[in-house]
C-alpha cells in the first residue's frame, strides 16, 4: 500500500515492531517520504489520533508499506446514558421486595 496525505491508517506490529502489541496507533498522514525500494520501508509524517479522532501528537514514523492498512473512523467510546442507568435501578427496586426476594 502506498499511503497518500489525508489517509487514515492503523499502524501496528505488521508495519514495524515498535508498534506491536498495545503500542499500535491510528495515524492521519500529512506527508509521505520516498520509499526505500529494496526494503519497502517509508517515512510518514502525520498525527496520532485518539479514540475520538482528535490529534494528540505529531510524529514521523518509519514503517513497512506492506504492513500498513487503512483504518475506519476512530470508534467513539460509548457510555450508558444517565436515564438508562436510572431506569435500570428503578426496575431493580420494583422487582426485589423489602426482604430481598424477587416479587411476583
Amino acid at each position: 500500500m502506498r499511503p497518500q496525505p489525508g489517509d487514515l491508517l492503523r499502524v501496528d506490529g505488521r508495519a514495524s515492531v515498535q508498534f506491536g502489541g498495545d503500542r499500535g496507533l491510528t495515524f492521519r498522514v500529512v506527508s509521505v517520504g520516498p520509499e526505500v525500494p529494496h526494503t519497502h520501508w517509508i517515512w510518514l509524517t502525520g498525527y496520532v489520533l485518539n479514540r475520538r479522532g482528535t490529534a494528540t501528537a505529531k510524529r514521523d514514523i518509519f514503517v513497512q508499506t506492506t504492513g500498513l492498512r487503512r483504518a475506519g473512523e476512530p470508534m467513539q467510546a460509548r457510555r450508558p446514558s444517565q436515564s438508562r442507568v436510572s431506569a435500570n435501578r428503578v426496575q431493580a427496586s420494583i422487582s426485589v421486595g423489602a426482604n430481598g426476594r424477587a416479587g411476583r
